[in-house]
């Protein structure tokens, strides 16, 4: 029996109803969730391991406050040379594991002036600037798209509500770049999230994602850009977002 077929039987016992992915450095949001049994992103078919510092890469079932549920310690980026379908196979196989609700989380640069290090925004829709063509769709305003589900949205509403600009990467935005996102009405950047989103809503998912700000955007602070404060600045806000995440599973069905 291969890693993946074990894993699928663990999750028979108990078939998960929700996912997390868990963004750069958000590793330690997971408190509330016991885990039954893991397996590397290497073993799942159409995964890939990470190459990214930050991402565990393993897929665990279990519970989440006692929630059957899926958690993605980290994720594929198309930066990393994947293609649409790789970055988008995580939703597939927690679609085919039963799951009907996804949680996103990702590290993100903030643009809104409120958005300090430590902080969190409830994505409400995202610009998706990502591949060829990217830009022009943006200025033509066909870059924005929401995916999310507006319920589930209400239990985030002590957080600021705001747009994701995902990115292609690998390098960090510009500051010409990020008034330019500005300008089209962007509130925090990142480079993931937008891809996954899409494909749970076209299988039906219901779909929350939260950004948690480990930086401000290029241009907008004195700091030089460093992964390195990405994933520092990332435990800031790990508390109160798994508990947030806590909200958004116990949301009924």
């Amino acid at each position: 029996m291969s890693a993946f077929s074990a894993f699928t039987s663990h999750c028979r016992t108990a078939p998960p109803r929700v996912a997390v992915v868990l963004g750069s450095g958000l590793g330690g949001v997971a408190r509330a969730f016991v885990e039954r049994a893991a397996v590397p992103f290497a073993d799942v078919p159409g995964f890939a391991a990470p190459t990214v510092h930050g991402h565990r890469g393993e897929l665990a079932v279990g519970l989440w406050s006692g929630t059957p549920a899926l958690v993605f310690h980290g994720r594929m980026h198309y930066y990393e040379g994947h293609p649409r379908g790789v970055v988008t196979a995580p939703v597939r196989v927690a679609a085919e594991l039963g799951v009907t609700r996804l949680v996103l989380t990702n590290a993100a640069g903030g643009i809104h002036p409120s958005l300090d290090p430590g902080s969190l925004m409830a994505i409400r829709a995202h610009l998706k600037v990502i591949g060829a063509g990217a830009w022009r769709a943006m200025a033509s305003g066909t870059a924005l798209t929401s995916p999310y589900s507006p319920r589930l949205l209400d239990r985030l509403a002590g957080l600021l509500s705001g747009v994701y600009a995902a990115l292609t990467g690998p390098s960090y935005e510009t500051p010409a770049e990020i008034r330019a996102l500005a300008a089209c009405g962007a509130d925090a950047v990142g480079m993931s999230t937008a891809l996954e989103a899409e494909a749970a809503a076209e299988l039906g998912m219901e779909v929350a994602a939260i950004s948690c700000v480990t930086n401000r955007a290029a241009g907008l602070s004195a700091a030089a850009l460093d992964h390195k404060d990405v994933l520092v600045n990332a435990k800031l806000a790990v508390g109160r977002l798994g508990d947030l995440i806590g909200e958004v599973i116990a949301v009924p069905s």
